[in-house]
C-alpha cells in the first residue's frame, strides 16, 4: 500500500515514527511518503518536507507567514496528487492538516486522522468539517472520545503513544549519563523550554533566573532537535547550567524536578514521574486572542486528563521569577512530591496502557487493504 503521512512539530515526528514502524509490521512492503522530521526519516520512506519549515507559533506569527504557508499547502496538494496514496494519515497539526483534508476528501482520497485536532479546546464548530472530511479518527486521550460522542461522531480511542515511546526507549544508567554529560552529583532540575525559537526565547530566561536561588541543584536544559546549541548559548550565564541536546527522556529519567513549557512535554514529564511546574507565555496579542476562543479550565494535558489541578500552571503574567521560585520550592518538598506521584500513577491508568501505534496501524491497514 501507499501511505502519505503529514506530521508537524517534534511530537508529531515522534508519534509518526512509531506509527510508521507499526505500519511496516502490518504491511512490510509499504511505500511511505511523509512530511515530518528526523525520527520519521530514520524509519525509512521518503521525507518530503521537514517540520522545521513550518514551525510557526501563535496567531500573529501565522499571519506574518501566510504566504509561505499558502505555498506549502499548494505544494502538498500537488505532491499527494502525483503520489496517489491509498490513504492519507494526518497527525495533529490542525491548521495545516484540516486544509489539506478538505481538498483530499473532495479528490476522493481516503483520509485518516491520528491524534485529533484540539477542537475540544476551541472552535468546536470545526467538528462539522471533520465529520465530513475525515473517514476515520484515532484519538489518544479519553476525554476526547467523550467529546466527539457528544457530537455524534464515532472515533477510535487507541491509548497514548507516549506510553510506548517511553517503555521502548533504550535506557542508559544514571551513572553513565551523568559521566558522559559531566553533570556531577547534584540533584537535577530539568528545563524543558519548548521546541520553537519564539517560545524558548520567552520561557528560558525566566526559568534560568532561578539558578542562583537553588545552588544545591544542577539545572539542565533539554535541547530540542530542531534548534542548534548556539541558539541556547546566548541564554546560559552560569556554570551551574548544563545543556544536553536531544536526550530529553534520558534527562527526565534522572531528574528531581522539571520546569516545563505547556505541550506534550508536560505529559512526558508526568509519565517519568517527575514533579513539574507547567509554564506558558505567548505574545500579548496571541494570548488575548487565545483567551477569547479557548474554553478549557487548564492548559496542561496532565490536568486536562485528570480534570483537576494536579500540576501548577503559571500562565502569562503569572509566569515570573517570584511565582516560579515558590512553585519549584513546593515540588521539592517531600509531602508534595508524594501526592504528585500518586496522581501520576492514576494518570497513567487513565491513558489506556500500551499499544497505541500498533492498534492504529492495524485499524488503518485493515480499512484499506480490501
Amino acid at each position: 500500500m501507499k501511505y502519505y503521512i503529514i506530521a508537524g512539530e517534534a511530537s508529531g515526528d515522534l508519534h509518526g515514527s512509531n506509527l510508521m514502524k507499526a505500519l511496516l509490521k502490518e504491511d512490510p512492503n509499504a511505500d511511505i511518503r511523509f512530511w515530518g522530521g528526523d525520527l520519521m526519516q530514520s524509519v525509512g520512506g521518503t521525507l518530503v518536507t521537514h517540520y522545521k519549515e513550518r514551525a510557526f507559533m501563535g496567531f500573529i506569527e501565522v499571519i506574518m507567514n501566510l504566504r509561505k504557508i499558502s505555498k506549502l499547502i499548494t505544494f502538498c496538494k500537488e505532491d499527494i496528487a502525483d503520489f496517489k496514496p491509498d490513504v492519507i494519515i494526518f497527525i495533529d497539526n490542525s491548521g495545516f492538516n484540516l486544509r489539506i483534508a478538505k481538498w483530499a476528501k473532495a479528490a476522493n482520497f481516503k483520509t485518516h486522522y491520528y491524534i485529533s485536532p484540539q477542537v475540544w479546546a476551541s472552535r468546536a464548530s470545526r467538528v462539522k468539517n471533520i465529520k465530513h472530511d475525515i473517514d476515520a479518527m484515532y484519538v489518544i486521550l479519553p476525554f476526547v472520545e467523550d467529546f466527539y460522542k457528544k457530537h455524534d461522531y464515532k472515533v477510535n480511542f487507541v491509548g497514548h503513544p507516549l506510553i510506548d515511546a517511553i517503555a521502548n526507549r533504550e535506557q542508559v544508567s544514571e551513572k553513565t549519563f551523568r559521566k558522559t554529560h559531566q553533570l556531577g552529583d547534584k540533584p537535577i532540575i530539568a528545563l524543558l523550554p519548548g521546541s520553537r525559537k519564539q517560545e524558548i526565547t520567552k520561557m528560558l530566561s525566566v526559568m534560568l533566573s532561578l539558578v542562583d536561588d537553588f545552588k544545591d541543584y544542577q539545572f539542565v536544559i533539554a535541547g530540542a532537535p530542531s534548534q542548534d546549541y548556539s541558539f541556547y548559548q546566548t541564554f546560559i550565564k552560569s556554570a551551574n547550567v548544563k545543556f544536553i541536546d536531544n536526550k530529553t527522556y534520558d534527562l527526565l529519567s534522572i531528574s528531581m524536578a522539571a520546569l516545563v513549557t505547556s505541550g506534550t512535554a508536560t505529559l512526558e514529564t508526568a509519565l517519568f514521574k517527575v514533579p513539574q511546574v507547567v509554564c506558558y507565555k505567548g505574545s500579548a496579542i496571541s494570548y488575548q486572542i487565545a483567551k477569547r476562543i479557548i474554553t478549557l479550565k487548564y492548559i496542561s494535558l496532565v490536568n486536562l486528563v485528570m480534570d483537576r489541578e494536579v500540576v501548577t500552571e503559571l500562565i502569562q503574567s503569572d509566569f515570573n521569577k517570584k511565582r516560579l521560585k515558590k512553585e519549584l520550592t513546593h515540588i521539592l518538598n517531600k509531602d508534595a512530591r508524594k501526592k504528585l506521584f500518586l496522581d501520576y500513577y492514576e494518570l497513567e491508568k487513565a491513558l489506556g496502557g500500551k499499544g497505541a501505534s500498533e492498534k492504529t496501524a492495524k485499524l488503518i491497514y485493515n480499512s484499506i487493504k480490501n
